[in-house]
């Protein structure tokens, strides 16, 4: 997704009867490109400290992650999206006709609860910086419940050569969890149709 004209704050796709809503908070926007790495990175160090809350001594370590440059620009537009993440809510669901009426079978989603992030120029510069404490964020239940129920396997290093790719992003976090659910031996992935590539 690349960056929503200025105002827009509900991003809305429909596949037949299934929809999915980002609706953003006013102040921040709409999550768009790099935003997707921020829970792809989160969601990292919940399943290496095994827990819904989440510690890291500065926010640079992303961008140490990513393999981006820790400059004022890529440290700015870091800030920016955890700002967009933790203010976007994700609505979606189906809107069914069914015999005597019509059945909404509707769902909300979030990925953090809680964060509280330290931003300074000396965790830029990889200087110690004065004394504070950790950053720390409160995955959502049900984002850490999604993580510990279907995680998936990417690669940081995959991960950090399409963090300037976005669609080839998604496309490679999809594949790697269709891979990882597949049980036929061997497994084939329609390119249309509704399990195929350009319905995913």
């Amino acid at each position: 997704m690349r960056r929503p004209p200025a105002g827009d704050l509900v991003h809305r796709r429909q596949n037949g009867k299934f929809f999915l809503e980002i609706i953003a908070h006013p102040r921040f926007g709409l999550p768009f490109g790099q935003d997707r790495l921020i829970p792809i990175w989160v969601a990292t160090l919940a399943v290496k400290q095994k827990s819904r809350t989440v510690h890291f001594k500065r926010a640079a370590q992303l961008l140490e992650f990513l393999q981006l440059p820790k400059d004022g620009i890529h440290y700015r537009r870091l800030i920016q999206g955890f700002q967009r993440i933790f203010a976007a809510s994700i609505f979606f669901g189906t809107d069914a006709a069914q015999e005597g009426g019509k059945v909404f079978d509707w769902a909300t989603f979030h990925f953090f609860d809680h964060m509280k992030l330290w931003f300074d120029r000396a965790d830029v510069q990889n200087s110690p910086g004065p004394d504070r404490a950790e950053n720390v964020i409160t995955l959502s239940e049900g984002f850490y419940k999604e993580i510990n129920q279907h995680p998936i396997p990417v690669e940081q290093h995959v991960v950090a050569g399409l963090a300037n790719a976005p669609g080839l992003l998604d496309f490679y976090v999809w594949i790697v969890w269709k891979s990882w659910t597949v049980k036929a031996n061997p497994a084939r992935i329609p390119l249309f149709g509704p399990q195929g590539v350009r319905a995913g």
